[in-house]
């Protein structure tokens, strides 16, 4: 995560994400034994599951790695009954050029919009809500 401070530059919220690692299942891309990507996931109910953080190296972004990892995710939750797959990003009303690429590479992947808040991050990180729906 250290190595993607455009995505996960706040030290709070990178040690959470960390720590998440450490008990949630998480999937690791690997190529030619270099770690280049991972993502976390968290089941919130049954019918529910959330990535709760992503990141690819940038030598490796627009590569397929990203989606090789969402679609493995999607296909775990899926094995578990999940009908819902749902993803937080930094909102459309803030210009990061970074964030407007991620929610790009969801949208590509059939994530949609549901909702801009500033309920979770407050009013300085409006927070996205995507969802796509499985199986």
């Amino acid at each position: 995560m250290r190595a993607l401070p455009e995505w996960f530059g706040l030290e709070e919220s990178l040690l959470r994400y960390v720590e998440a690692a450490r008990t949630l299942p998480t999937l690791i891309a690997s190529e030619a034994r270099r770690d280049v990507g991972f993502l976390t996931i968290k089941q919130h109910t049954a019918g529910s599951a959330e990535i709760l953080a992503m990141g690819v190296l940038p030598d490796r972004h627009r590569c397929g790695v990203g989606r090789e990892l969402l679609e493995a995710a999607a296909a775990q939750v899926a094995g578990n009954k999940t009908r819902l797959l749902q993803v937080k990003t930094l909102g459309p009303s803030d210009p990061d050029v970074n964030y407007a690429r991620t929610r790009s590479f969801y949208e590509a992947l059939g994530f949609i919009a549901l909702e801009e808040t500033t309920a979770f991050w407050g009013e300085a990180n409006p927070c996205l809500i995507m969802v796509k729906a499985l199986g």
